[in-house]
């Protein structure tokens, strides 16, 4: 089953998404987040990130670096005080 589902978005990424122009406003990419998203949790777990880490991507977020946590959560993945 997570094979399909990382079929499925490997499919997105080399066929479909480069008819558009990037958007994305974080890195890495949604898509590439929901693949180490399922690869880490789970498909039920990274499918749920994965769908949250596009809704917010929107034109109102600030965007940035949001790496896959390696504990599940539907928010932000924030950058520790001292990088900041």
């Amino acid at each position: 089953m997570r094979r399909i589902f990382i079929a499925c978005i490997r499919f997105y990424q080399k066929f479909i998404s480069p008819l558009f122009p990037p958007s994305c406003r974080y890195y890495p990419t949604c898509s590439a987040y929901a693949v180490t998203a399922i690869e880490k949790h789970g498909v039920i777990a990274g499918t749920i990130m994965g769908a949250a880490r596009i809704l917010r991507c929107n034109p109102f977020v600030k965007g940035g670096y949001d790496p896959v946590p390696d504990y599940f959560t539907l928010r932000r993945n924030r950058e520790p005080e001292e990088s900041r």
